[in-house]
């Protein structure tokens, strides 16, 4: 595992192209025929009235398992700088809930016993782990140092704002309860690459010790992103990050998988990846092409790597006058569909507090969006906890109960070589042809007010009956030539089966 992990990690900082992600990936187990699926198991404010996260998730596997998700995205496990800090504000990997640092032993989402055991509970149905990695920065500092930073234009940071200076950073990380166990490096100074507070002048802002180069462009330079910035050139910081990477894979047993929430912060070298790696910063994809995989909503523009409009968002605010054939046009999905884990929603998507809030056009309800994410060929689905589950933020019980037969026509029925027929502005619709062990499905959407049709060619099921999933009681034939008229009701998707 450390070998899998150091090979990874190091390999950052080459760069060579490989053939899809997806192609090369475990996503399922190995014996298992059924399509692979993802769940992000968290929203930003979610908490259980009654139990902690770990023991809801671990009550809640064996219904997954059933349902035919084979991934489960975790929140960062890791201890945060605040108690109710979600693992993103990241002050100790090293810790999982066991230690007593910010005032409680637990992290917000429960103890590393509980986490441990939710994680076994998963292998054993089959089930693999997502660890959500932060590696771009660190909060919540024991103590802060003395040290030189030059003052950084906030809309601009490759331009500075005055000379260099003393400053007091919080960059000194202790860890006095944890002590060395499990790692012996203590973060300093000399670790970070810029921090955002001067305790001197209590003043906030953006202060440089030394950017990396090649980092996104946002602001000049995106390498800092918030506290103080990781310098992942210095080699003690490697050191300890692949030493971590390689425990929380050997002790969670999540099996080498990662979400990266990093990468638009980091220079951009790239290499080969034996993991399971997803990075969700779309502009990325040109530097790690064929190392990780990124997490796409269909609807989302694709323009010289760039993230531009939201094609779903477009449709649902121009309703029928948008053009429905153009959906997949300049995304992810559609030009590099074996780099792209789809989605409609997750916890940024519709969390008020983020930096870059995202448009993903929920006003044409998330479960149409989903029969585009679910039961299509390409990409690598995941759903989000909050489409699903009741919570606060925004939960619709029409959208969930939809979104379960559709989980449940992706596991049964989505399967073969897929046939679209996007022949109508307002109305496509595709066959899939199933394969030796799964009938198949033809699926319609629309975006029009009034009913959609479009005729299909199943010519493998010439003569049989096709019913309606989504409804009671509607029926296709199939004449003798494989042909068949199908339809579904305004604004809607419609998933139809061999009865």
């Amino acid at each position: 595992m450390f070998d899998d992990f150091k090979f990874w990690f190091q390999t950052l900082f080459i760069k060579r192209t490989l053939p899809p992600p997806l192609q090369r990936m475990q996503l399922k187990p190995k014996d298992s025929p059924a399509n692979p699926l993802m769940i992000q198991f968290f929203t930003w404010d979610c908490l259980h009235p009654e139990m902690s996260w770990w023991r809801h998730l671990e009550e809640e596997i064996p219904k997954l398992a059933e349902q035919g998700y084979t991934q489960i995205w975790l929140p960062p496990p890791n201890k945060a700088a605040e108690l109710d800090g979600r693992g993103y504000d990241a002050y100790d990997l090293w810790d999982l809930g066991e230690f007593m640092h910010k005032g409680e032993i637990r992290t917000r989402w429960g103890t590393r016993d509980e986490l441990l055991s939710a994680c076994r509970t998963a292998r054993e149905h089959g089930i693999d782990v997502l660890i959500d990695a932060v590696l771009n920065h660190k909060l919540g500092a024991d103590r802060f140092e003395t040290f030189s930073a030059v003052p950084s234009n906030p809309i601009n940071r490759l331009r500075d704002d005055g000379p260099a200076r003393l400053v007091d950073g919080w960059t000194a990380f202790d860890y006095p309860t944890r002590g060395n166990k499990y790692s012996s490096f203590h973060w300093r100074q000399e670790h970070f690459s810029g921090v955002d507070w001067d305790q001197k002048t209590r003043t906030k802002g953006v202060y440089r010790i030394g950017w990396s180069r090649n980092v996104d462009t946002e602001l000049g330079n995106y390498d800092f992103l918030l506290g103080v910035d990781i310098d992942h050139t210095h080699p003690d910081v490697q050191e300890d990050l692949l030493k971590w990477g390689s425990w929380v894979l050997e002790t969670t047993g999540a099996g080498g998988k990662f979400l990266l929430s990093w990468l638009q912060n980091v220079r951009a070298r790239s290499g080969n990846n034996r993991l399971f790696c997803v990075d969700k910063v779309i502009p990325y994809l040109r530097y790690f092409r064929g190392e990780v995989s990124a997490p796409c909503t269909p609807f989302i523009h694709l323009s010289s790597m760039c993230l531009c409009t939201g094609n779903f968002h477009s449709a649902s605010r121009q309703s029928d006058s948008f053009d429905l054939r153009q959906i997949f046009k300049k995304t992810i999905v559609g030009l590099q569909p074996g780099d792209a884990v789809t989605f409609v929603d997750n916890h940024e998507s519709n969390n008020k507090a983020d930096l870059h809030p995202q448009v993903i056009g929920q006003s044409l309800e998330s479960w149409v969006s989903y029969a585009l994410v679910l039961l299509r060929a390409s990409g690598h689905p995941c759903v989000f906890y909050g489409d699903l589950y009741p919570n606060q933020e925004g939960y619709s019980e029409r959208t969930a109960n939809n979104l379960r037969i559709l989980v449940e026509a992706r596991k049964y029925y989505a399967y073969g070589p897929q046939q679209d027929y996007f022949t109508d502005k307002n109305c496509i619709g595709w066959v899939r042809k199933g394969d030796r062990s799964h009938p198949g499905c033809a699926v319609i959407l629309s975006n029009k007010s009034g009913k959609c049709r479009l005729t299909f060619k199943c010519q493998a099921n010439a003569g049989s009956s096709y019913r309606s999933l989504m409804t009671q009681g509607e029926k296709v034939v199939v004449d003798v030539q494989g042909w068949g008229t199908f339809h579904c009701f305004a604004n809607t998707a419609q998933v139809w089966v061999k009865a």
